[in-house]
């Protein structure tokens, strides 16, 4: 069984920030820590999503990315101008994707990735030095004196009714955002899509889906929501932190959802879709509630809460994640060993983001209750790392086995 001193789980936008701050703390620890990610190269699965959906840009600003200093991605397209988008210099997904593979570069972490999946994390009862005992997708274990879980951890949203249906359909003919790849869908001319969700990814999918000739009925359970950013900007210092840090668990959990207040389009894609509508490409359906759904005579028959009845050949729910610990199953044994309070699905950590009892550190949206609303986005991220890194880089860190051990073994 092999050891590392430091696992961390993902490769994606939180995983790479948090190497990205590490190595500029303490370069020494490059050697004892491992990255574990199925796809074997970093942020495969942001590429992946941003490239189905064909979203040109973020929404964050050019100051939220993975490099710890904030000017980073600015200095990097100096060259590329055109690449940030209005209204706050947003960076194109190209630009994104390009600029972290510098940094990438720049600290030598291509070959920092481990090709497998974490499947199992299990506390090892040494009371002198804990420890976590990794379950890996090729059947073997490792050992780790500290973990950091970066995967993002959110559920798939899978709205009542959907569970409720209770005819047999094509598999095709009902799918979630996180598995439509407009970029497949050359044959929809002409086609049906309701698009269910008020959140970006609506957004994004009924633009692409239009383009392709589809006819879109948008439908969502409240009013469709206009904001440039996830959660005002207030909520990325103290202006709007201060108070929440001042509040109990269960009140900071109440302003969680409020500041998000379930997802929003950014100006820029309401204007398309209000360009479609008077097109006639997009039906929007507000305060819309599905209550039935039924595949009848090879097409989708969809009733809402108003007695209205449409029918459809396909369904995509943008319907968001939801993060709920008690779920996750990387963290069932930590539950069981460790037993912490649970506010709404939500773990209370400390501050700095470490499961209560041991040496596992959360970045994500399970961290919310200890970062803030935005604690899934990339200016969380960066915040999570502020409270991470001081503690992984004590000078108390034993010597481990070095990674390319790991890897050769």
């Amino acid at each position: 069984m092999m050891k590392i001193d430091l696992a961390i789980i993902g490769a994606g936008p939180h995983a790479l920030t948090l190497v990205a701050h590490l190595l500029q703390k303490r370069q020494s620890i490059k050697s004892r820590l491992a990255v574990f990610d199925p796809s074997g190269s970093w942020l495969s699965r942001w590429k992946q999503q941003f490239a189905a959906l064909e979203i040109p840009h973020l929404r964050s600003p050019a100051v939220h990315h993975p490099h710890p200093n904030p000017f980073a991605l600015r200095k990097f397209a100096e060259s590329r101008s055109l690449e940030l988008f209005p209204p706050y210099d947003l960076p194109g997904t190209n630009l994104f994707a390009d600029f972290c593979q510098d940094v990438i570069t720049e600290e030598k972490l291509q070959d920092q990735v481990i090709p497998l999946a974490v499947t199992s994390i299990k506390p090892l009862s040494d009371h002198l030095r804990p420890q976590f005992q990794l379950g890996l997708s090729d059947g073997k274990t490792v050992t780790a004196r500290r973990v950091v879980l970066a995967t993002g951890s959110g559920k798939i949203n899978i709205p009542d009714w959907v569970n409720q249906i209770k005819t047999e359909y094509p598999q095709d003919r009902l799918s979630h955002s996180h598995t439509v790849d407009l970029r497949k869908h050359h044959s929809l001319a002409g086609q049906r899509v309701l698009i269910v969700g008020g959140g970006l990814t609506s957004g994004h999918l009924a633009v692409g889906a239009i383009s392709r000739g589809v006819k879109v009925h948008l439908m969502m359970r409240r009013q469709l929501s206009e904001k440039l950013f996830d959660a005002a900007p207030g909520w990325l210092g103290p202006k709007y932190l201060k108070g929440f840090f001042e509040q109990n668990w269960q009140q900071r959990w109440k302003l969680i959802q409020e500041a998000r207040n379930g997802g929003s389009i950014t100006p820029e894609i309401a204007t398309q879709l209000r360009k479609e509508k008077h097109r006639g490409n997009i039906i929007i359906d507000e305060n819309c509630q599905i209550v039935k759904a039924e595949w009848i005579n090879n097409n989708w028959q969809v009733e809402c809460n108003n007695g209205n009845i449409y029918n459809f050949d396909y369904i995509w729910l943008a319907t968001g994640t939801k993060f709920d610990v008690t779920t996750e199953p990387l963290l069932q044994d930590i539950l069981a060993t460790y037993p912490t309070q649970i506010v709404n699905g939500l773990p209370v950590l400390d501050t700095h983001l470490r499961w209560p009892g041991c040496e596992l550190f959360i970045m994500g949206g399970l961290a919310a209750l200890q970062v803030g609303p935005t604690a899934r986005n990339l200016s969380g991220a960066r915040m999570a790392c502020e409270k991470i890194v001081p503690a992984i880089v004590k000078p108390s860190v034993a010597f481990s086995p070095s990674i390319t051990e790991i890897k050769a073994s």
